[in-house]
């Protein structure tokens, strides 16, 4: 993890209990290797909050190299602007405030993005994963974040909209032939899909 990663770590820490929406620190590091591992260059990311991963894959991009991030709070993704200068890659990050349907719907319906990364509320988790995938080229990747969701996706007694939609999406995803699956126990969980 390098320090600009580090640095807002810190700081968004220091702010309290919002601070769950962050990616799990050891989330960092392994994102901009994957960022770089693909050679992507154009990326989305629904749901930034203060902006890690953002951050994250930026590091991994290549100059000319550009991540969409959709968020619904400048409040939160103000905190991330003076670490994303700070690491030189503030001109790779295109911040768009509003809902990130509305966001993927305004994109052409061409297979330009190499990487996505979901991370926003979970109830559209599925509308994501099917927009996303539209958008993706072929051996591009998919993250979808919070998959293991604090364990509440394995104990049946849990049946709030959220942990199902989660369940439903990982079962998708698992038996989805235009993808190739795998879910990591990484920070809270994160599923890998690669599109055929």
């Amino acid at each position: 993890m390098d320090e600009h990663q580090v640095a807002l770590i810190a700081e968004t820490d220091r702010r309290g209990d919002p601070t769950l929406l962050q990616i799990a620190p050891e989330q960092a590091p392994f994102m901009t290797m994957l960022t770089r591992a693909i050679g992507a260059r154009d990326a989305i990311e629904l749901g930034t909050f203060t902006g890690l991963s953002a951050l994250a894959v930026a590091q991994g991009l290549p100059e000319d190299g550009t991540i969409i991030c959709c968020d619904m709070s400048e409040e939160w993704t103000d905190i991330g602007k003076g670490f994303w200068e700070a690491a030189g890659v503030a001109h790779k990050i295109d911040l768009r405030i509003g809902p990130a349907l509305d966001t993927l719907r305004a994109l052409a319906n061409e297979e330009a993005f190499d990487l996505a990364f979901i991370d926003a509320d979970k109830e559209n988790y599925p509308n994501y994963y099917e927009r996303c995938l539209t958008l993706l080229r072929p051996g591009g990747l998919i993250l979808v974040d919070n998959v293991l969701w604090g364990g509440r996706v394995a104990d049946p007694a849990e049946q709030d909209e959220s942990t199902r939609t989660i369940r439903a999406l990982t079962r998708q995803m698992h038996a989805d032939e235009r993808i190739e699956f795998s879910l990591l126990p990484v920070g809270d969980g994160l599923s890998l899909a690669v599109k055929r």
